[in-house]
């Protein structure tokens, strides 16, 4: 069986998040029971329920560990049941809590070599001793098997794709800043499968646009993680929060005739869940009509916390 557990559901910043006095992050700040508070972006995947891979190192991590006792200590002084983490790309949200594993257990990193690439180049990375943390590059579209601390491998393949995405803002420039633009390994999506069972899903916690390809992956897949940054592609602007169309992010709206509900409408894909919502989103609130368009056209928006098994 496949275990997934939802470690963070946010954007970068979280639900609330710490400086911002939006609407959504006032109503979250005073437990408003219409919005839940919510962790930055994070899953973890596991074959046998008992070695678990996380996707994306956010931030929050270590306070993620801590609320899911999966991830807790299971023996002797200094252990952990984490035997990897899988990186979709080099932004802060997604790399910042590998900071958070430097106290000397194993485990690997899997990434593509731009961003492995990030991590030499930045000396702060270099706490994560590679004699300990293993760095494995990822090659699209050549599956492979990630392995637990002592070289056995799991019970996952996985094979990560390119996606239409975007290099992150600290290292962009006038000349690589073409969001959706760009599918050259820094933005990743990923297909987990189950080696024995069978059972898979698709992890897209970033995308920017959908092409054919794109569609014809995931079409029939049981179960899609998609990125449900914003809700409208000028969500920003329209809120005062920021210059930026989601677009220009990296990033594709949910609502829209190019959105996400749209483009996933017809694929036959059966489940359907939102990750990496940022504070803006009106669809945070559970009786908006936004939450009931989305819940109307078949999408989901779970807690922090939440386990699904297949």
């Amino acid at each position: 069986m496949l275990h997934i557990l939802i470690l963070g559901v946010a954007a970068g910043g979280g639900v609330p998040q710490w400086n911002c006095n939006c609407e959504i992050c006032r109503r979250a700040r005073a437990k408003d029971p219409m919005i839940s508070s919510s962790t930055q972006a994070s899953l973890a995947v596991s074959g046998d329920d008992e070695n678990w891979f996380v996707i994306n190192a956010s931030p929050d991590l270590r306070q993620q560990i801590i609320d899911n006792p999966r991830l807790h200590p299971r023996r002797g002084l200094r252990d952990s049941p984490l035997a990897g983490v899988i990186l979709t790309n080099g932004d802060i949200d997604a790399i910042a809590g590998l900071l958070t594993l430097r106290e000397g257990s194993p485990f690997s990193i899997y990434a593509h070599d731009r961003v492995l690439a990030v991590l030499r180049e930045n000396s702060i990375f270099n706490v994560l001793a590679e004699d300990r943390v293993a760095r494995h590059a990822i090659e699209p579209d050549a599956p492979f098997i990630p392995r637990h601390p002592d070289g056995r491998p799991s019970a996952l393949e996985i094979t990560a794709f390119t996606v239409p995405g975007k290099v992150p803002l600290y290292l962009e420039t006038e000349e690589n800043h073409r969001p959706g633009g760009l599918e050259n390994g820094d933005t990743l999506g990923l297909h987990i499968r189950h080696r024995t069972s069978g059972a898979h899903f698709f992890v897209l916690t970033a995308c920017a646009r959908m092409t054919p390809a794109l569609a014809r992956r995931i079409t029939g897949a049981p179960l899609v993680f998609f990125d449900g940054t914003l809700w409208r592609d000028d969500e920003m602007i329209h809120l005062g929060l920021g210059e930026k169309t989601g677009l220009r992010m990296g990033h594709l709206s949910m609502s829209g005739e190019e959105g996400s509900i749209a483009a996933l409408r017809s694929l036959d894909v059966r489940r359907k869940i939102y990750l990496h919502i940022n504070n803006s989103n009106p669809a945070w609130v559970a009786d908006a009509p936004e939450r009931r368009q989305l819940r109307q056209s078949g999408w989901e928006i779970l807690d922090d916390g939440t386990e699904i098994t297949l």
